[in-house]
């Protein structure tokens, strides 16, 4: 059975997420106590089936954990209907195709001032970091010119969605644990005061549409409003900055897929963001409990077990990917679950789409010589699979 803490298996996970799939059906983690679906078919049921719920169980004690499970209990994601149902379509309504595409001039700025900055570095004969220069600032800018954000305070809030993400870890460590406890306070009084003003004093941006939306009379609450808010820059940029320094990692050490962007970019783009979320997917496992006794895979669930989608098992699973363990940025039937599926499907895909789609060509276009300049460094983690560091020589 596969040692999630394991680094070995942190550094590459694949040949032990093989092995699961061999066993054809959803297995047993003792240590964890939770069924592991490791095959597309088990790990796409996971998410539509109707009898697994995403069933948020507060941290004890309360009194020290009270923000960060609000933060939870009262999101999009950590809820099921009938109150998901209520939350995605008022979030949904504010959070519209027109306010997506409206962002698009706002990602073309946020690449253009990215790629100057670091054109300064390689007319200096620097190297650049592809993940702190490009890849981390780029999404973060992005969801904060999105939600309203202050320019002078973004600095703040990558700090507080990576303590708070930290949780979603197997075995999170008592100092993660602490310090997700802090950001979550801190995170949610920033949003709040935010959001208060902006009752008072309306915007355009997506916090004064929250706050003034309203659907068959239903408005959120400040919870509501401000999990919400929370959530979209944690979802929203931790999965683009991972897919696309994974995806980028991979094609820089493949000279044919390097080959096939440089020469035409634009051309492979919306493949090849697709082909980025399938082979090393950013989020690598989803939790779902049963809420009545159920059957998945031919496996029996008891009401209150818990089972896992492990997305990036699925992502290369043979009997669906043709050479499910190579890149190839012309993949064109691609029915990955990067973005999970059902009801709990990504809200923020469109976006995450639109700026991949807008900030993977102006890379190649501007850089298409561009190379791995030493090895990347890994994050230390296994549910959100990233890089830390990715030295690119220009």
């Amino acid at each position: 059975m596969v040692d999630f803490n394991d680094p070995a298996f942190i550094a590459d996970p694949y040949a032990g997420l093989k092995e699961l799939r061999k066993v054809g059906k959803p297995v047993w983690h003792e240590g964890l106590g939770i069924f592991l679906a490791a095959c597309h078919r088990d790990a796409n049921e996971v998410f539509r089936n109707k009898s697994l719920g995403r069933i948020f169980v507060d941290k004890q004690p309360e009194f020290e954990w009270e923000t960060f499970n609000w933060l939870h209990s009262d999101s999009i994601l950590d809820s099921e209907p009938p109150k998901h149902t209520r939350l995605r379509a008022l979030v949904a309504k504010a959070f519209n195709r027109n306010k997506i595409e409206g962002m698009r001039p706002a990602i073309e700025r946020i690449t253009n001032e990215l790629l100057d900055a670091i054109d300064v570095k390689v007319k200096r004969g620097e190297n650049f970091d592809l993940i702190a220069d490009y890849a981390e600032p780029l999404p973060v800018k992005i969801i904060a010119d999105l939600l309203g954000f202050p320019e002078s305070e973004e600095h703040l809030l990558r700090p507080w969605s990576q303590a708070i993400v930290k949780m979603y870890e197997v075995n999170p460590s008592l100092q993660y644990q602490s310090e997700a406890k802090v950001a979550a306070g801190e995170f949610a009084d920033y949003v709040r005061t935010l959001a208060e003003e902006r009752k008072r004093n309306p915007g355009t941006d997506l916090i004064t549409d929250l706050a003034m939306v309203e659907e068959n009379g239903e408005k959120l609450n400040m919870h509501e409003l401000v999990a919400t808010a929370v959530l979209l820059l944690n979802a929203g940029h931790e999965a683009s900055v991972n897919a696309f320094g994974n995806g980028m990692v991979e094609v820089l050490r493949r000279p044919d897929q390097s080959a096939l962007l440089r020469n035409d970019p634009r051309a492979l783009t919306e493949m090849a963001l697709e082909e980025f979320m399938r082979f090393d997917a950013p989020l690598q496992l989803f939790e779902r409990t049963a809420t009545k006794d159920t059957e998945l895979g031919g496996v029996a669930i008891k009401a209150g077990q818990k089972i896992a989608a492990l997305i990036g098992s699925a992502n290369r699973d043979s009997t669906v990917f043709e050479n499910a363990d190579e890149m190839d940025v012309t993949r064109d039937s691609n029915p990955h679950i990067g973005f999970g599926a059902g009801i709990h499907f990504c809200l923020g895909a469109p976006l995450a789409r639109l700026e991949m789609g807008i900030s993977l060509p102006a890379l190649w276009e501007k850089y298409p010589d561009m190379s791995l300049a030493s090895e990347p460094v890994r994050r230390p983690t296994f549910v959100l699979r990233g890089y830390e560091r990715v030295e690119i020589s220009a």
